[in-house]
């Protein structure tokens, strides 16, 4: 695993020890970041299940101005650390060991909000919906934000809901990647349907 492109392109990211996590290899992430990107004019990343950290790391190397990482498993927290000073990209980023739920309400209470959000939680957890629900309601996304969803792709998800625009799925063996546009506005105006 590497940082393919930007200012720490080329950069070797560890893996997480075990099997607990499973990196996004370099050919998903390059096709996603060329989905969503390929670069950024400054900006606020979240990687809420970061595991290596390598998807936030990629998008700070590619122009976002900041990075909040989180993830439950101390081995993590560690990698990403790591991961962040080979990257040279330290001082732009936070790294917190918590739950997503909790890191939700912890953000709130910041008043953080966020142009690009990458989910990829665990292939057993079927919540991506429920997560960017929550980010809706906590005002943690900014009009127009990407959310990226990697989920296993026997699941499905759909293609948009509530405040949330489907742009582009892709399926990569195992692995599907649906990318979601943040439009607030809708809620105002036409009728609501109960």
């Amino acid at each position: 695993m590497r940082v393919i492109s930007g200012s720490a392109k080329g950069r070797p990211l560890k893996a997480v020890p075990g099997n607990g996590t499973r990196p996004t290899t370099d050919k998903v992430k390059e096709s996603m970041f060329s989905i969503i990107g390929p670069y950024f004019d400054g900006g606020m990343v979240l990687d809420l299940f970061a595991g290596t950290g390598g998807l936030g790391i990629e998008a700070l190397s590619r122009g976002m101005e900041h990075g909040i990482f989180i993830d439950m498993e101390y081995k993590s927290i560690e990698v990403i650390k790591n991961n962040l000073q080979a990257a040279g990209l330290s001082d732009q980023a936070e790294v917190y060991r918590n739950d997503a739920g909790r890191a939700l309400k912890v953000l709130a209470k910041k008043e953080s909000a966020f142009d690009l959000v990458f989910l990829d939680p665990p292939y057993r957890m079927k919540n991506g919906t429920e997560l960017m629900t929550e980010m809706h309601e906590r005002h943690l996304l900014n009009s127009g934000a990407t959310i990226v969803l990697e989920f296993e792709s026997k699941h499905r998800y759909p293609q948009e809901f509530e405040h949330f625009q489907g742009l582009r799925q892709a399926v990569y063996g195992e692995t599907t990647i649906q990318v979601y546009r943040y439009e607030p506005e809708q809620e105002q105006g036409g009728p609501k349907h109960e």
